[in-house]
Parts: structure tokens; sequence; C-alpha cells
């Protein structure tokens, strides 16, 4: 009997087709391997999106105190942070799911909901978990192209949605492209959500929208459609390396099967604690990011004077054309300058990069870099 290579290398096991398959996600670069490859040791890490400020003092000094007992198991129903979140958000506490990272609860909503030929709606580019996670549960997804505006096509989202597809994963604001949906716009697609299709926002990026965007929660509220709202602490409140999110869910019922389907003692007693802490100190998060969208909006004129083409934003982070390949110039970012920055994968968007807002000097750094890059582009057209 003959065996063939890939027999080999599987040992004969017979793995999940649909898991097999998948794509793998773009979790950016280790800072290690950035300074082997850089050769420096100043790395500005502008790819994930974290909080360049850190997280509120109150944190660290949670972390550092009694109430902090690593020895002990975490409480898997997360029922103190559920319990201030369900105060801070005016829900029930029933209401929220706590998760180790709102991953988590991406990948609890396609193992509650999606079974084998069930069908998807998301937008592209997109969050690459939205598709990661329903094509390992043997979905269909489909997906929705960016407007010619580098903003959601609204006409496409209802057309798509009026088909009733089981689950709809929207960001608002949109990673990795930047806008969030209006007032006007969000109500256009809660009206176009059609009985048998759960609504999951996700508001990753909440914290970061300019005031005056609408509050998911809030709005879907009244709304009579099924739907999950996604929050983390990992963007605003520094918290990425502890891995916090959590879902807020229309009804209880929903709120039960996404517990069902995740694992139990899924948050840490570190991240329990920290997000705790970083709750009461919301003045802290509120001061960074008002911070982060001034300088935000400082980057992408600078962008545009460049002549980049920048997808309006409402996060701590900018998308926008580099005007060649975006893998030739995240590799000259990265070798030249140490600066590590997102660049695009997805078919059609292969030019785009997406940056963090990182500190003032970062920003500037990376900017001086890409004066330099668009430079050279020129002469040598």
């Amino acid at each position: 009997m003959t065996h063939s290579a890939s027999d080999s290398a599987s040992h004969g096991l017979r793995f999940n087709p649909h898991v097999a398959a998948l794509p793998p996600y773009n979790a950016g670069m280790n800072v290690e391997v950035a300074r082997a490859i850089s050769g420096q040791h100043d790395i500005a890490r502008l790819a994930s999106n974290e909080n360049p400020e850190g997280c509120s003092p109150m944190v660290m000094k949670a972390l550092a105190s009694a109430a902090y007992e690593p020895w002990r198991y975490a409480d898997p129903a997360c029922t103190a942070l559920r319990a201030a979140l369900a105060h801070k958000l005016a829900v029930e506490a029933q209401q929220i799911v706590v998760g180790n990272g709102s991953e988590e609860m991406i990948a609890a909503i396609a193992r509650a909901l999606l079974v084998p030929g069930a069908r998807v709606l998301t937008v592209v580019p997109s969050f690459g978990l939205h598709e990661i996670e329903p094509l390992a549960a043997g979905a269909e997804v489909v997906k929705v192209a960016m407007s010619a505006e580098l903003g959601f096509d609204l006409g496409s989202l209802e057309r798509e949605l009026a088909r009733a597809p089981n689950v709809a994963f929207l960001s608002s604001p949109w990673n990795p492209v930047g806008p969030a949906l209006d007032s006007a716009a969000l109500e256009r697609v809660i009206k176009a959500v059609k009985p048998g299709t759960l609504l999951v926002l996700d508001e990753a990026y909440f914290e970061f929208a300019d005031p005056g965007a609408p509050n998911g929660i809030e709005v879907l509220r009244a709304s009579g459609v099924a739907h999950v709202v996604l929050r983390t602490f990992s963007k605003a409140y520094g918290l990425a390396g502890l891995r916090v999110g959590y879902a807020v869910c229309s009804h209880p019922e929903i709120a039960r099967v996404l517990s069902a389907a995740k694992t139990p003692f899924n948050v840490n007693a570190a991240a329990q604690t920290a997000a705790l802490a970083a709750l009461g100190d919301e003045a802290w998060m509120q001061a960074s990011t008002a911070r982060l969208r001034s300088e935000r909006e400082r980057v992408a004129a600078a962008l545009r004077a460049l002549g980049l083409r920048v997808a309006p934003s409402q996060t701590n982070f900018l998308f926008f054309d580099a005007g060649q390949s975006s893998l030739e110039v995240a590799d000259t970012l990265l070798r030249q300058h140490g600066i590590i920055v997102k660049a695009w994968r997805e078919a059609g968007y292969e030019r785009f990069i997406r940056a963090t807002i990182g500190s003032p000097a970062e920003n500037d750094r990376l900017m001086a870099a890409l004066t330099q890059i668009c430079l050279s582009a020129k002469a040598t057209a």
C-alpha cells in the first residue's frame, strides 16, 4: 500500500474540511521578528490598533493588589464585570456575555447559529474573523464591497439583507476601512433586516467615533430586530494583551446560547480584574481617545498632502491607498525605517495599507518615511 505525501503529513487523519480549508488570520508581526528583519530595536508598532498610551494607571494598581489572585480560578460567569457593564450600558446583566476578546464572541455566534449551508453576510474589506468563523462552520459567506467613495454600499447591503441571511456581521466603525454608519444609515440597515437574521454590529472601535455618532446598543434597543452588539476593552481601554470583549444581546436567550457556545473559564482573572478597573476610570479612556482622534485627523491631512487617498475614519487607524503594492511599501517601512503597518491582502485591495494612530513621534516617523517612499516612486515613474 502506498501513501501520498499529504497522507504522511496528516498521518491518515480526516480533518474537518471546513476548518482545514480556512485562510490564515493575518494577526500582524511580532516585535522581535520585526527587530530581526529591520536590525532596529526601536520599532513603531502601527499594525494592530493598540492604544499607544497604554492603559489607565488604575489597571496596573489593581493587578498589583490583593484583589488579583492568580492561584484561583476566575469567575466563569464574569458576574462582577457583567454587573458593571449592565449598569454602564443600561441593559440587564443576563443580556451580556463576556469573552476572551470579542473574537471569542464571533466564534460563539458562528458555533451557536451556523450549520453547513447557512448563509452569512459581511463586507469587504473585512475583519478576517467575520469570514473565517462562518467558513469554519460550513456557512456560505456573501461579501458586499465598499463603495467607490471608500464607504458603505448601503444599497447592496439592503438587497443582501432582503435575502434573509442567517447572520449579518457589520463593523461600525468599520475595521479595516474606518467609517461609521451615521444615524440615518444605521436605521436603513436595521429596517432591511428580516426575521430569521441575527444582526451582529461589531463596535470594537465605538469609543473612537466622533461625538454624535450613533450608539448601536441604544439605537437597536427598541428596534425589534434580533441583534448582538460587540464591544471590547482591547482598543480604547488599552487591554489588548489581556483579551476582554463582550456581546450585548437583544434577548437573554441569545446570550444563554452564546454562553453555551464558549469555553468555561474563558476570561482569566487578570483580565476580569483589569476590565473592572478600566471601567472605574472612564476619564482616562475619554481623554486618551480624544487625543488619538486629534492625531488621527492630523495624520490623515498629512497623508492627503502626499497625494494619497485616505478613507474617512472614526477609529484609531487610517486605511489608505499607497498608490503601489502595499506589501512592497510595508516591507520598505519595516526594513528601512523600523515601522510595522498592515498591508491589506484581500483581492482588489492590494494597494491599501492600514496604519494605527500611534504616539505623535511615531506618527511623525511614519509621515517622514512615507514622504521618502512617495518621492522615490515619483522619481522612478
